[in-house]
Formats: structure tokens, sequence, C-alpha cells
């Protein structure tokens, strides 16, 4: 959901929808309406759509491919493993960047119009390729999905249709990990967990399906410097124990963060089913 104005939009699996939002009210009473329809055909694999509001009023929507590596064919994949900007207020759609198999968490820099993603990166070559990553996303940028990965190392399974596209790819600002699944994410304005979590990105890491050993199920700070780029090699871990001592039982998996008014960091966990709250000690 993004609030711009008195105007709540919803972007769901089919469509992005623009309901009237009264402050105080906890149910949606008015009518909606249709600003776009957004890709669902197919297996609609990624169904979930992303979405957050620029400072100007528009929208960018994160659209997940509905394959691994397009093997289903790129005529299944128009609009996805994309970025896509809506104009609410004409109705107008159009592709923002491209090539990133799985924008999940969007976001922009505080101040700023400079729009953040994470990504999911494709399966399936191995347990240490590829790179899940956070990134600047800039007007028609191509992170080289499905052919390219990280750059334009190339994928040996897909077709080089678009070998004369490998000198755009653009490489990812920060590897958060291979298969690491980073979903939601947002930037540390407003957080109250002292100087060590200032001026980043919390990133909630879902965790991994398919790598031995699992990585991920925990929530990052990425460290950003003065000039608006993440400025450690490392991430910093502000919540895990989601898994128990034996390494494989799921005990909950982080899904989204955001910063709280009062300071604090609140993880929505979708397997535990709950909401955790993070706050300095005392």
């Amino acid at each position: 959901m993004a609030l711009v104005g008195k105007t709540l939009y919803v972007a769901n699996t089919d469509a992005l929808l623009a309901f009237p939002y009264v402050e105080g009210e906890t149910t949606m009473s008015g009518k909606p309406v249709k600003i776009a329809d957004l890709p669902a055909k197919g297996t609609n694999r990624h169904w979930t759509k992303s979405l957050v509001a620029a400072p100007n009023g528009w929208l960018y929507i994160g659209v997940g491919a509905d394959s691994n590596i397009g093997e289903k064919g790129q005529a299944n994949e128009t609009r996805r493993a994309s970025i896509l900007e809506v104009r609410p207020e004409n109705k107008y759609m159009r592709t923002f960047a491209a090539g990133i198999r799985n924008p999940v968490g969007l976001a922009f820099y505080p101040g700023s119009d400079q729009l953040w993603a994470v990504a999911n990166e494709r399966d399936m070559l191995g347990s240490d390729t590829v790179p899940d990553y956070l990134t600047d996303i800039d007007e028609g940028d191509f992170y080289g999905w499905p052919w390219y990965y990280w750059g334009g190392f190339v994928d040996p399974r897909v077709p080089p249709e678009a070998e004369d596209r490998r000198q755009y790819v653009k490489r990812p600002d920060y590897g958060l990990g291979a298969h690491t699944a980073p979903l939601g994410m947002t930037f540390t304005q407003g957080l109250d967990l002292g100087d060590r979590f200032a001026n980043g990105a919390l990133i909630a890491r879902h965790g991994s399906w398919n790598r031995e050993p699992v990585a991920g199920y925990d929530v990052v700070f990425v460290k950003f410097g003065a000039g608006g780029k993440p400025a450690e090699a490392l991430p910093i871990t502000l919540l895990d124990q989601f898994l128990a001592k034996d390494g494989k039982t799921t005990r909950g998996r982080p899904a989204d963060v955001k910063v709280a008014k009062d300071g604090s960091a609140l993880v929505a966990d979708d397997t535990g089913g709950v909401i955790w709250r993070v706050t300095k000690a005392g």
C-alpha cells in the first residue's frame, strides 16, 4: 500500500486500485477505482506486487518474473521482471527499469527522489550463485535477467538472444548473499536504536529454500555513507534466531520491516504469524 494525500493505493495480484482514505478509519469503506491492470497471466509466479510512492506522487510497482530463467518464453514475461511507473493522475503506466528477476522491497532514499530496491535472483546455479542484491534504480536500467546476472555474467542455460545488450547490464550496488530472499526493506530515518543503525537500510531476508547450508532468516542493516550509497562491506544483524539450533527447523521468516512512530523497528513474520518489535534495551 502507498498513501498519497487522501488516496490509498493498493497493488493486488492483477490491478492497481485507489481507495479514498479517511484518517482514523480502520476499514476501507469507499469504492475502489482501478488505475491500471498488472501482469497476472500464466502461472502468476511471484504474484505479489510491491508498491511505493515517489515524492511527486507517482507510483512504482515491482513485478516479478513468471519463471526462473524465462523458460516459458518471453511472451509470458511482458512487463514482468520489471519495475513499473504509474502516473495516477492520468492512469499512464510504463516500464521504468527491467531485467530484475523479482524486485520486492522498494523505498526512496530519505530526502531524495532516488529509488532503491532489493531483488531475488535466479535459482539452480548452485548454493553460492546468484547473489540477491540491494541496488539503486534509475530510469532505463537493465539488470540482465534472464540472459545475464551481476553486471554481465552469462547464464549458460539461456539462449543468447540479447547478446548486444550485455554491455548495458547494470551491476547491483550491494550483494545480500545467494538465495537469502530479501523481501521488505526500509530506510532507517526515524529509527531510535542508536548511532550504529543510523543512515542505512533495514532488510528482511526471508531465508533460502534450496541452499546448503541455509542462509538468511534474519533482518540486517546496511550502512550508507554520506554519498547515499552502501558504505560497509558486510551488513549488521539486527534480528535473527528464526532458525532452531539444528539450523533447519524454522521458527519464523521475516517478510517485511518498517520503522514505527516511536522509533522502534517492526518486523512482520509470515511463518510465525506475529509482528516483532525491536527497541533499545531498557
